[in-house]
């Protein structure tokens, strides 16, 4: 009698918890359905105006949404216009996007998503657990930025870019996490980005860290400037355990330093990690590698984001054969 009392106990709780799961599942699929409405509104207004109201109203539901239990499981793969990028280590992922404006340039908005794990000692020998999720909005201040290349800040003074890759490298005292991010800088140049993510012991976000070695050049991240009119290729080699990108050139010697007129040569460069840094290299060859992955990939290059489900990678190379 007590083992039949204890397995109707059982099977009670475990209704009770998946209807709970159900019930949280549903709320954030009507979360889904309104910023899907919302994404389209913005990226069919034509003002700036217009694209800011809905923009605000997007910011305010993703916000409400990913403070929601089993937000962090939750893929918001409908929303195709939305980058949506994991870290290899599944602690954390970005939620970005780009809104074009009126003078060509783009402003960035998104989030981190954060697991927060806190372990609490209970006792001498006993420990217990505790998971929470951490939420950062990501505030662009690009315009206030000076020197890009040496800049270090938390998600509250952003240098605002669009991510699509998260590479992770961990060295004794640190994890880094390298991002590859694309910028629509203005009318006549484009940007391609290494940037790097690390958390503090609160779990607060920082971009930019000195682990880059290039001609003897110590930056805190990197950045390619190059024409709009042709498509720079930066990507990350597993095989190689390579950042690999296309060689920037002038077209002509009197047009150096002039990045607006910059497209790639027949070259390859490229970072490899050793030591605790991304060391430069010049001349690397470069192979199409196919990752199942790049299919999570949203693809920045268009001014707005995509309609269909083609991936940053693809892309590229479609425009390069």
């Amino acid at each position: 009698m007590k083992k039949c009392v204890y397995l109707f106990f059982v099977l009670f709780s475990l209704t009770v918890s998946a209807q709970e799961k159900n019930a949280a599942t549903q709320q954030l699929d009507l979360y889904n359905d309104t910023l899907k409405t919302l994404v389209k509104k913005l990226y069919s207004s034509k003002t700036d105006p217009e694209k800011q109201k809905w923009n605000q109203q997007l910011l305010a539901i993703f916000e409400q949404s990913l403070n929601k239990d089993n937000s962090f499981e939750y893929a918001y793969d409908s929303i195709n216009d939305i980058a949506r990028i994991m870290s290899p280590d599944k602690t954390f992922r970005i939620i970005n996007w780009n809104v074009p404006k009126d003078d060509g340039t783009q402003e960035y908005f998104g989030f981190i998503q954060k697991k927060q794990i806190q372990i609490i000692k209970k006792g001498l020998f006993k420990k217990e657990t505790i998971e929470t999720m951490q939420l950062y909005p990501l505030i662009d201040k690009s315009a206030e930025i000076k020197n890009a290349e040496n800049y270090v800040s938390d998600n509250k003074k952003w240098w605002g870019m669009l991510y699509y890759k998260i590479i992770i490298k961990k060295t004794k005292s640190n994890t880094y996490y390298t991002l590859l991010a694309w910028d629509g800088n203005d009318k006549v140049s484009s940007k391609k980005i290494i940037d790097v993510l690390t958390f503090d012991k609160n779990g607060t976000p920082h971009f930019g860290a000195n682990i880059f070695n290039m001609d003897r050049l110590h930056q805190k991240r990197v950045i390619f400037e190059h024409a709009t009119t042709c498509t720079m290729s930066l990507k990350y080699s597993q095989k190689k355990d390579s950042i690999i990108f296309d060689h920037l050139a002038p077209p002509e010697p009197q047009l150096e330093g002039q990045y607006q007129y910059y497209c790639p040569d027949l070259g390859c460069d490229g970072f490899g990690f050793k030591r605790g840094k991304w060391n430069y290299a010049t001349d690397i060859i470069a192979t199409n590698e196919k990752d199942e992955r790049d299919k999570n990939y949203v693809n920045p290059l268009n001014t707005s984001p995509l309609r269909e489900s083609n991936t940053l990678i693809k892309n590229e190379k479609k425009k390069k054969k």
